[in-house]
């Protein structure tokens, strides 16, 4: 019982800190707004989020709009994968700068990988082929570098052409490009720029 009061206390304690922190941003009603002023001229200056404007899609088929819509699943779940992976990529190269000798290097990235296949390994084998070839494209978007040429750097160039055999025989291809220019990646960024932003 007497955890329950030092709860309620507590929580009745915060509630009216948040609703007294409010009523100062608030007074009868107005909010106090930065302004830019020019000659006699007050202008409020308020930031808004930036809102990305697209031509409507027009679908020539149902294959199309099942393409687009099934991309923007498949987005949403691979987009966070790919900014992961980017940034463990720049901590590990950030690391690699301070070891001085190649033995160390090796060892290093060892445990590193461990580490990453332990992390990573249960939700990247819940992809699909699908999702698996778009996080491949993805990474490329996101580090400037293929997946192969990643694994060649940190872990040699016969393990990039063992898991690039491997891939392949899925359909997959480590080597793959994100192409700005490529009318299925245009698709791929849209959908991108609008997930990120919050719009779709």
């Amino acid at each position: 019982m007497a955890k329950l009061a030092k709860f309620l206390i507590i929580t009745i304690l915060t509630l009216n800190f948040n609703v007294s922190f409010a009523q100062d941003d608030v007074e009868n009603g107005y909010y106090d707004l930065p302004a830019i002023i020019e000659g006699s001229d007050t202008i409020p200056y308020v930031a808004l989020p930036q809102v990305y404007v697209f031509p409507v899609l027009k679908f020539k088929s149902a294959k199309q709009e099942k393409f687009y819509w099934r991309t923007v699943r498949d987005v949403k779940k691979t987009l966070p994968h790919a900014k992961a992976i980017a940034k463990v990529v720049n901590e590990v190269t950030a690391e690699l700068d301070k070891i001085p000798n190649e033995k160390d290097k090796k060892k290093f990235m060892r445990s590193k990988e461990d580490l990453l296949v332990e992390q990573f390994e249960p939700q990247l084998k819940k992809l699909s082929l699908r999702q698996g070839k778009l996080l491949i494209r993805l990474v490329d978007r996101q580090c400037d570098r293929t997946s192969y040429e990643l694994i060649k750097d940190y872990r040699g160039g016969t393990r990039a052409f063992f898991w690039q055999g491997f891939a392949r025989l899925f359909g997959a291809n480590l080597k793959s490009e994100f192409d700005p220019n490529d009318p299925d990646d245009q698709i791929i960024e849209r959908v991108i720029l609008l997930v990120e932003n919050g719009q779709l």
